[in-house]
């Protein structure tokens, strides 16, 4: 008869994963931001791996946590290991007969830029799916689904520079009509995304303006709402050079003022290495370098 005793088992994949995201953000809530999942579904990811290794990994603080010497022995390894698990994931995506090119992009630049041009990024690449995701933040094109990032960036972070980003109050002709001065403003409902809630100050502030604090304002959670107010007529929106092109070369929007504050960030292409192929890049440049 034969003996077939239990083999010791290792920790979780998905715990070890939970480690290396927290010990390269230096933060729980951050790797959890990335994963997917709780601060709290993270720290318990950890529990269990250092109940397997019988020793800490990090040190609980009030302002944080800090890698053990432990978990700064074992980190760079893991690392490693998932940048590996990373470039092989990517490769596989790419060997199919239509392989997936995965976006990830801010909403309003997916709403506003992305959308027109999607349909040219297609006819470049009628081999490939096309997928567009939704984030609030850039992906780690080192790891997970997506080959690439379309966010502002800094102007000069590494990546393809596709438009600087400026910001300038556009409104429907009619509006643009009463507006004489820039004080004019305070007279009507500003509109901006609540995400951006500092664009108009930044504006004003060039200008040596302020902004009244009982001036009628008209938030949104959405950059394509707010343009989609502006577009209608009920206020004036401070708009974002990139996002407002295809609305002033269609003469539904105008600018009431030539001035442009620059914020010094572009809208920025990053690739990952593993869906770089001449193919795509020649496809990139063609359907969205304008």
């Amino acid at each position: 008869m034969s003996l077939a005793p239990p083999r010791p088992k290792g920790p979780p994949l998905n715990a070890l994963r939970a480690f290396e995201a927290a010990a390269r953000h230096g933060s729980f809530a951050a790797a959890a931001e990335e994963l997917c999942v709780t601060p709290g579904a993270v720290s318990q990811q950890i529990k269990l791996v250092e109940e397997w290794a019988g020793t800490r990994l990090f040190e609980r603080r009030a302002q944080g946590v800090a890698l053990t010497p432990a978990g700064a022995l074992v980190f760079p390894r893991l690392s490693e290991a998932f940048d590996a698990v990373g470039a092989a994931t990517g490769l596989l995506r790419s060997l199919g007969p239509r392989p997936t090119l995965n976006i990830a992009t801010l909403p309003s630049i997916a709403q506003l830029w992305l959308q027109p041009r999607l349909a040219r990024l297609r006819e470049s690449l009628p081999r490939h799916v096309i997928a567009v995701t939704a984030l609030e933040s850039p992906p780690d094109l080192a790891r997970g689904i997506f080959d690439i990032s379309l966010f502002f960036a800094p102007a000069g972070a590494t990546g393809i520079a596709l438009a600087e980003d400026r910001l300038t109050p556009v409104c429907t002709p009619p509006i643009a009509a009463r507006l004489r001065h820039p004080e004019d403003l305070f007279q009507e409902t500003l509109l901006f995304d609540e995400s951006w809630r500092d664009d108009w100050p930044i504006w004003l502030g060039q200008l040596g303006l302020t902004l009244p604090s009982d001036m009628r304002t008209m938030r949104h959670s959405l950059y394509a709402l707010a343009l989609a107010e502006a577009l209608a007529g009920q206020g004036v929106l401070i708009g974002h050079a990139p996002l407002i092109a295809e609305a002033l070369a269609s003469g539904r929007l105008v600018k009431p003022f030539a001035e442009e504050i620059s914020l010094d960030r572009v809208l920025m292409l990053e690739l990952a290495d593993t869906a770089a192929t001449p193919e795509v890049d020649a496809a990139l440049k063609r359907a969205l370098g304008d």
